[in-house]
C-alpha cells in the first residue's frame, strides 16, 4: 500500500478536482492502491484521513450527492475556498504544497505557515508531522536570496563573505549554501549553522545565476573549509574498511596491507574537523602524514590524556 503522505495528497487532489460531491465508494474506486481492500479497514482509514485533513484546516465539505434517492453523502473541496486569492495552481500542486508544509515541518515553530494562505485555517487539534527539518535563524533570508537572486553578506570562519547564492539544500541533517564567493573569487559551500553573523541581503536581481549551478555536495566536513588544502594519509584497521568504502568511496583507498588494514588519502581543508574524524576511530587509526597534520593529531590526543 502507498505511503500515508501519498494517500493524503491524492485524496486532496481528488476532492479538489471534482465539481460534484463524490461518495466514499467513488473516491475509493479512484484511489485503488492507496487503501486496503477490506471494506471495514477502508472505512476506518478514510474517516481518519478525512478528520486529519480537516484538522489541518483543509475545508472538506460534506454534501448530499445530487439526484440520489435515497440521498447519498458525498465530499468535495471548493477550490475557491481552498486557494483564496493566490495564483492558480493545479490540484496536484496545491495538494502537494499544503500537505508537504503541514507534514514536514521546518523546526519547531508553526506561527508563520505561508501555505495556510492556499486555503483553510487550522481550526482545532494538532497534527503530528512525519518529519521535522532543522531550523536556523539565517534560513529565511537565505531562501529569499536564492529565489530572488540577492547577494548576501555574512561572517564565516572569521571572514566577511560576499556571496551570490545559487543553491540551498539539506545534507546529512544540516543546511548548506552553495554559491559564488566574491570574497574568495570562487564557488564555495557553507554550512548554514556555522554562519557567525546575521545575513544581510542586497536588492533582488543582484546577480546573474549561471545556466548550470553546482550541486550542494554531500561531503565530509573536513573536505571544505578555509585551511590550506593538504592530502592526509590515514592508516585504518581492517574492521573499519567496510565503513570507509561505503562512506568515502573505494577510490579513497590507495593501499591495502597484508593484515587487511588500508591506507586512505583524503583532501583536508578543515583540520579541526579532520582531527575530530580521526578520534572517532580511537586506536584503530593512525595519521601517517603530512607531518604537521600528524603532529596536530598527536598534540590533540596528548591534551585529552
Amino acid at each position: 500500500m502507498e505511503s500515508k503522505l501519498g494517500r493524503l495528497m491524492n485524496l486532496v487532489a481528488a476532492l479538489l478536482a471534482t465539481e460534484r460531491p463524490r461518495t466514499r465508494d467513488e473516491l475509493r474506486a479512484g484511489l485503488r492502491g492507496f487503501y486496503a481492500e477490506s471494506d471495514e479497514s477502508f472505512r476506518r482509514t478514510f474517516e481518519r484521513d478525512k478528520d486529519e485533513l480537516r484538522e489541518m484546516g483543509i475545508p472538506i465539505e460534506t454534501l448530499v450527492v445530487p439526484a440520489t434517492d435515497p440521498p447519498e453523502t458525498g465530499y468535495r473541496i471548493d477550490p475557491d475556498h481552498y486557494r483564496g486569492s493566490l495564483p492558480d495552481l493545479t490540484t496536484d500542486e496545491l495538494a502537494a504544497l499544503h500537505l508537504a508544509n503541514r507534514l514536514v515541518r521546518l523546526g519547531d515553530g508553526i506561527d508563520e505557515e505561508p501555505f495556510w494562505k492556499l486555503g483553510g485555517r487550522p481550526d482545532s487539534g494538532e497534527v503530528d508531522s512525519l518529519a521535522t527539518l532543522p531550523d536556523d535563524p539565517a534560513l529565511p533570508a537565505l531562501m529569499e536570496a536564492v529565489v530572488e537572486r540577492r547577494i548576501v553578506t555574512f561572517g564565516y570562519r572569521g571572514v566577511a563573505r560576499v556571496v551570490e547564492p545559487h543553491r540551498l539544500a539539506l545534507r546529512n541533517g544540516n543546511w548548506h549554501l552553495k554559491g559564488h564567493d566574491r570574497t574568495r573569487g570562487e564557488v564555495r559551500q557553507y554550512r548554514v549553522d556555522r554562519i557567525e553573523t546575521d545575513v544581510d541581503a542586497g536588492p533582488s536581481d543582484g546577480f546573474d545565476r549561471p545556466p548550470r549551478t553546482a550541486d550542494v555536495e554531500d561531503r565530509p566536513a573536513w573536505r571544505y573549509g578555509d585551511d590550506e588544502p593538504v592530502t592526509a594519509r590515514l592508516l585504518l584497521d581492517a574492521h573499519h574498511v567496510p565503513w570507509v568504502a561505503g562512506h568515502l568511496g573505494e577510490e579513497a583507498i590507495v593501499e591495502e596491507r597484508a593484515d587487511g588494514a588500508v591506507v586512505v588519502e583524503e583532501p583536508v581543508c578543515n583540520r579541526a574537523a579532520f582531527r575530530s574524524f580521526v578520534l572517532t576511530f580511537l586506536e584503530g587509526a593512525e595519521v601517517l602524514g603530512p607531518d604537521d597534520l600528524r603532529r596536530e593529531v598527536v598534540e590533540c590526543l596528548e591534551g585529552l590524556a
